[in-house]
Parts: structure tokens; C-alpha cells; sequence
């Protein structure tokens, strides 16, 4: 029997007087590799700041493995087991590729005040389990010999690489990637494709993705929802979406459809 993971149910979002998400409403089962598309400003990255708690849900519901999250804070959401990528990288520029890794796995380890400044107690074999388990991550995503370098100073690719990794160490069931291949070449997209459909079947995950480009979604996603003026307009397979009506119009203009 499949489990739900995240379903949305009639979610409402306002900017002022910009309804930025119509009553969306959709849900991904236990293990699924799903897409969210749509053209710029149709109002994808609100609907992960709304599953994320960043933004508040004016009206609806979000609910995470059955519980109800809509209200919580965006620290109560990450420790249900919920992770995220952004758009805009987030790194910690000048700190190193492992720091960056191990700043996020720590949250899975806790030890007091006099261990912490004194480095005595458990810390030293907690920051070495830390320290493994962040590498092992970063082999996982090819930046292991990138370890000790500044995380601001790798190529753009490399970064979004990186922010996946820190994500994996919050050891989420469910995954948010916010266009992961923006600014990348046609290479790297698909050496991004193998590892986001190896980290989905290694990790276990459930994981929802947001990209613009399109032969990325088509080629791992088997479930597709695209969005345009912030409501649903289809769902459903590659096949369904490519060949959608709304679709072919939101992407390419009536005027190309009447053509």
C-alpha cells in the first residue's frame, strides 16, 4: 500500500493583491521522482516557501506523511524531514566545501556547553563521526577532493552540487530541489540527471523538483505538474505534459499554437 508523503490540498497564497498560488493541489506517494514546471513567475518556488514554512498559507492545508505542517516554522519543518535547495545558492561562501557539509549534519548530534568550548567529552569523537559522515556526502556528489576549499571560489556547477549534499545531511525523507541545473551547460545537466536519479534510489527519497529545463524533468520525472499564474494546469506523465494544450500555450504563446 503507498504512502502519501506531501499532499496540498486547496492552497491559497496572497502578495498584496497578487493571488501568486490558486488552490493548488497535488500530492506525491512514498519513493516518487516528481517535477513542478511552469514559465518564470508562475509561482513555483512560493508552493516549496509555502511546504517549507518561509512563507505563511493564507488558506489550505499541507500535510507531511499524514501530519498537518501548514502552520509550522521552517525549523520545525526540517526536522519533520523535509530538505531544500534554493534557487540562489545559499553556501557559506568562505567557509570550506566540508564545513559547509558538516555545519548542516551537526543538528543530528547534540553535546553541552563545556564539551562544545573545551573540546573535551564527547566532542572530539562526535566531530569525527560528523566529519565521515559529511565526506562520505561529498563523495557521493564527486566533490571529495574539493573538501578543504573555500565553497565560494568552486565553478557554479560544482555549488549546486554542494548545496545538494548539504541538503542529503539533514537526512530528510522528503528532498526540494529549486532548479538545480540553472546555469549549467548542456554536459553538466546531464551528469546532474544521473546523480539526482542515483541519490533518489540510494537515499530512498521522495523528491520534487523544480527546473526549466525541460529535457531534464522529461527524462527522470514519470510525474509532471505544471503551473502557470500560479494555479495547476495539468499533471500527469512526460507524455501527457508535452503534448498539453495549456501547456504548449504557457511555454510557447497562442500566437505559436494559431500559427
Amino acid at each position: 500500500m503507498s504512502e502519501t508523503v506531501l499532499k496540498l490540498d486547496h492552497v491559497n497564497k496572497y502578495f498584496g493583491g497578487v493571488h501568486a498560488v490558486q488552490d493548488m493541489s497535488f500530492s506525491l506517494e512514498k519513493g516518487e521522482l516528481a517535477g513542478l514546471i511552469g514559465p518564470n513567475g508562475a509561482g513555483k518556488t512560493t508552493i516549496f516557501n509555502l511546504i517549507t514554512g518561509v512563507y505563511d498559507v493564507y488558506s489550505g492545508s499541507i500535510l507531511f506523511c499524514g501530519e498537518d505542517i501548514t502552520p509550522y516554522k521552517t525549523y520545525e519543518v526540517i526536522r519533520k524531514g523535509i530538505a531544500r535547495t534554493f534557487q540562489n545558492l545559499r553556501l557559506f561562501p568562505r567557509s570550506t566545501v566540508l564545513e559547509n557539509v558538516m555545519t548542516a549534519c551537526q543538528q543530528h548530534y547534540q553535546y553541552g556547553f563545556f564539551e562544545a568550548t573545551t573540546h573535551l567529552g564527547r566532542w572530539k569523537s562526535l566531530e569525527r563521526t560528523i566529519r565521515d559522515q559529511s565526506m562520505a556526502l561529498l563523495e557521493r556528489v564527486g566533490l571529495d577532493a574539493l573538501a578543504e576549499q573555500a565553497a565560494g571560489t568552486l565553478p557554479y556547477g560544482h555549488q549546486r552540487r554542494l548545496e545538494i549534499a548539504r541538503a542529503l545531511s539533514l537526512q530528510p525523507r522528503l528532498l526540494l530541489l529549486d532548479e538545480p541545473a540553472a546555469g549549467m551547460n548542456p554536459d553538466e545537466v546531464q551528469d546532474l540527471n544521473g546523480l539526482i536519479t542515483t541519490i533518489h534510489r540510494d537515499f530512498d527519497l521522495t523528491i520534487l523538483v523544480i527546473e526549466h529545463h525541460m529535457e531534464l524533468v522529461m527524462e527522470i520525472c514519470p510525474h509532471i505538474i505544471c503551473m502557470n499564474f500560479g494555479a495547476k494546469i495539468a499533471e500527469g506523465d512526460p507524455d501527457h505534459i508535452q503534448n498539453h494544450p495549456e501547456i504548449l500555450k504557457a511555454y510557447l504563446g497562442e500566437e505559436v499554437l494559431e500559427a
